[in-house]
């Protein structure tokens, strides 16, 4: 009886540990002796039922209801109790080691699938939390980049809405275009109407050439005007206005003050390329530039005069000539120089003034030696910076008698107040003709071949002036 309760308990631990039912997991040992066992209870079996089936078939039929009397015949395997138990008992006790080994076998086997499927189970779990986690990992990766590409789409959003407004500002941009351009097209018809004559180009530039405006008279220019000159030093030609007279003389003109229209508050590279405006009717205001003066004053064996010609506010006209005139080279910043005052009816500012402020004025007024200064490029003699405080380029030396380059003031008289912070005279002046506090209204600068100065006015005397300043 123990060994059968073994043998259930086992069967039934098998039945819930393998999640299977009693007698789906049964050992083959088992099922054989259970085969060759379970015709009777006691184990006996007639042999007539063996031989005819349809006495098995009774033979089942009284199994059922517990009725062996017919069927019991003693055999060696059981003993001599039948149809009683004990046959059974004592096969029972014969056969039960090896039963239970096989049972011992059945429960460590029980035992490694109830690990495995622990394990399985762990795994299982695990998985599924793994699952779980990755999800919602997953799912802040999504929202992430869900929304990065919302914080995309605004921004194009905006950007569209940004380019619609500039499309609608272009629109009508163009419309006004297209509106301006519809009356210049009227306005060039209207023109074509008035314009009988062809167009010609007002400026008008002479076709003789030479080094300087005297050598192109000498080649037979007759009228003033445009020429292209190129001094022996040059590298390539230029323009300048030539006034070329009835006695065959030749003026290259070097700077013109007309009307105030260009501003001479400039730098050192431009004034030493030239600014403003070269007309052929000689109706601008320019500064030729350091560089072709210094190129036009120092080629020739022959020395040129610098003739300046002045004009004040009631229309009085005068001029100063200077005789061997020349601008140096931008190495010595274009150091001014000439050998005497040549002549002329406005007096000799250039050789200074004494306006009476000091002993020292005229020598520290005159020009002759001085080298160029603008606001950028500071050669004078003042401590201070006279270009920068006078607004223009000069040849100053601490600071001036003669400015040909100052502020235009219309009318001519200025004041202190006038100059600005300074206060000092930055006027167009000439101190040997009107004071430091008129300024002109008009200048000219040209310079001329000695030898042909003399051909209409007749010679001018005048001794020798030292360097000033030096």
């Amino acid at each position: 009886m123990v060994f059968l309760a073994r043998l259930m308990a086992v069967y039934g631990n098998a039945g819930v540990r393998g999640g299977l039912v009693l007698g789906t997991l049964v050992h083959p040992l088992l099922l054989i002796h259970f085969q060759r066992n379970s015709e009777v209870p006691g184990g006996c079996i007639s042999e007539k039922t063996r031989s005819h089936p349809r006495s098995l078939e009774n033979h089942q039929r009284r199994q059922m209801r517990g009725d062996y009397s017919e069927d019991c015949t003693p055999r060696d395997g059981f003993g001599k109790y039948c149809p009683t138990t004990c046959g059974v008992a004592d096969y029972l006790n014969k056969y039960k080691p090896v039963v239970d080994k096989d049972l011992d076998e059945m429960e460590d086997i029980l035992d490694r699938i109830t690990n495995l499927t622990t394990g399985a189970t762990e795994k299982v779990t695990y998985m599924k939390d793994s699952s779980t986690q990755h999800q919602k990992s997953g799912g802040d990766v999504h929202y992430k980049r869900s929304a990065s590409i919302l914080d995309d789409v605004l921004r194009f959003e905006k950007t569209i809405v940004s380019q619609e407004e500039q499309i609608y500002q272009l629109q009508g941009i163009l419309e006004s275009n297209k509106k301006r351009m519809l009356d210049l097209k009227q306005m060039s018809i209207q023109l074509d109407q008035k314009c009988k004559d062809p167009c010609k180009d007002t400026v008008e530039i002479k076709p003789t050439t030479g080094k300087d405006c005297q050598d192109i008279a000498n080649k037979g220019a007759k009228t003033s005007g445009l020429y292209y000159v190129k001094p022996l030093k040059a590298k390539e030609e230029f323009l300048v206005y030539c006034e070329i007279d009835s006695f065959g003389r030749g003026f290259t003109v070097l700077q013109r003050r007309r009307d105030g229209s260009v501003d001479f508050n400039k730098d050192w590279v431009q004034y030493k390329e030239g600014f403003g405006y070269l007309s052929p009717d000689d109706t601008t205001e320019f500064w030729l530039g350091n560089e072709k003066m210094h190129l036009l004053s120092t080629q020739s064996s022959i020395p040129y005069v610098l003739r300046i010609e002045l004009t004040d506010w009631v229309g009085n006209k005068k001029y100063a000539d200077y005789a061997m005139f020349k601008v140096g080279p931008e190495v010595d910043m274009y150091r001014l120089t000439y050998a005497y005052y040549f002549g002329g009816d406005a007096g000799d500012a250039f050789d200074g003034f004494d306006f009476g402020d000091d002993p020292s004025d005229k020598f520290y007024t005159s020009h002759n030696g001085m080298q160029f200064s603008t606001s950028d490029k500071d050669n004078d003699k003042f401590q201070g910076n006279c270009a920068m405080q006078d607004g223009s380029g000069w040849w100053m030396n601490r600071c001036h008698a003669a400015h040909l380059n100052g502020k235009y003031y219309q009318g001519g008289k200025y004041t202190e107040k006038d100059a600005g912070e300074s206060g000092y005279d930055n006027g167009i002046i000439w101190a040997t003709w009107h004071s430091r506090w008129y300024s002109m209204k008009e200048t000219t600068m040209k310079i001329i071949p000695t030898n042909r100065i003399t051909a209409g006015d007749g010679q001018q005397t005048g001794g020798v002036k030292q360097f000033g300043g030096l």
